[in-house]
């Protein structure tokens, strides 16, 4: 009997670890990624302005899981016939699977914004946004779309990477607020640290194409812009013909096969949509990992009379955290930190995640570059 994990970002790799745990004995588990690396996509913004970030937010999977892993691109999944596709030609079967393949950058059809803005989804993406910024001049303006956490995350690294040059960096977004699908207090807190740090938002302002010099606004203004970065929404894998499939409280895509994490639009089990982030996938996964245990159980001892009784997701997360430059802003229950405070806890929850998933030594070092701790300091804080 096979189980697959298609995708080893935050929910993959976190069910992946569960199911070595859980499984039994005879079952095989294999993981399949376009990577050989997990990267840490919440820190991501950090390397923008502190490139040496990007070796704590890597981790290697051969390192990190104890299974069968396979470097390929999921390109279709058939979620009732438990088959992926590899690569565009090799086949996988599976009993029982997880489509955990998360989400690309939504560019909307805007005319010429995918050809002339820069996502924020790789490594490679995070080096390409400094160098670029890096070259700007004074009056230059450096442009985000989107102030969804990603958005307001770079735009805070842009502003503190200024050094003293007259770089006008702006966060547009279409909604009334910054983090729009948060609570309005957290949303507050997170515009007063946009403006502390010098970045201009404007609200209310959609943006409806862009070419190489000037972004168009979608009350028929233009914004010229030296640069710019687009993190304006997120659509699903090409595997899953670019969608994301409402999935409810217990994950079921298919006959056999879960969708977790970002690669679906989760509902809980109070009905509510789950807003997508790294804290509900990991959540995800773990109800993920208790239903695909099941699922192999029931078929191993021949499929009985009655299916098993299905665990069900119910969106638990204690708050929200981000960044803003030097700054952070956190939300825990129903009060609001800022300042070190806010950004020891949010290096806290990274390392803590970065601990879950087997890569002690790189949450260990985390820590140690994000709060400028030497060894000696770092032994206190622990």
């Amino acid at each position: 009997m096979r189980v697959a994990v298609l995708g080893a970002g935050y929910a993959g790799l976190t069910l992946a670890r569960r199911l070595e745990q859980t499984l039994p004995d005879g079952v095989s588990l294999v993981v399949v990624d376009e990577q050989d690396t997990h990267l840490v996509q919440h820190e991501l913004h950090r390397v923008v302005r502190r490139p040496s970030l990007a070796e704590e937010i890597t981790v290697d999977l051969e390192e990190v899981l104890d299974c069968e892993i396979r470097q390929a691109v999921v390109t279709d999944v058939d979620a009732d016939a438990g088959v992926a596709t590899l690569d565009g030609s090799e086949t996988l079967s599976y009993d029982v699977g997880a489509v955990c393949l998360g989400a690309r950058t939504a560019y909307y059809d805007l005319p010429g914004v995918r050809e002339h803005a820069t996502p924020l989804k790789r490594l490679d993406h995070a080096r390409a946004i400094r160098e670029r910024f890096l070259d700007l001049d004074d009056g230059d303006r450096a442009v985000v779309g989107g102030a969804g956490l990603s958005g307001v995350q770079v735009a805070g690294e842009l502003a503190e990477m200024r050094e003293g040059r007259d770089i006008d960096v702006v966060l547009l977004e279409q909604e009334a607020t910054v983090a729009p699908s948060f609570p309005s207090a957290f949303q507050d807190a997170v515009h007063e640290a946009l403006v502390d740090t010098g970045v201009t938002v404007r609200t209310g302002t959609g943006v409806t194409g862009a070419d190489a010099d000037a972004i168009a606004l979608a009350d028929g203004s233009e914004l010229a812009a030296a640069q710019f970065v687009w993190t304006g929404g997120i659509t699903g894998s090409p595997a899953m013909g670019d969608d994301r499939p409402v999935v409810r409280a217990d994950l079921r895509l298919g006959d056999a096969t879960f969708a977790v994490g970002d690669a679906a639009r989760v509902v809980d089990g109070d009905g509510e949509a789950v807003p997508a982030s790294a804290s509900a996938a990991v959540r995800e996964a773990r109800v993920a990992a208790e239903n695909v245990r099941a699922l192999v159980e029931h078929r191993r001892d021949g499929e009985g009379e009655f299916r098993p009784r299905l665990a069900r997701y119910q969106f638990d997360v204690p708050g929200w955290l981000v960044s803003v430059g030097d700054d952070a802003v956190a939300k825990v229950g129903p009060s609001v930190v800022t300042g070190r405070a806010a950004l020891a806890l949010k290096t806290t929850v990274g390392a803590g995640y970065l601990g879950t998933v087997g890569a002690v030594e790189n949450a260990v070092d985390l820590v140690r570059e994000e709060l400028h701790l030497d060894d000696e300091a770092l032994e206190e804080e622990s």
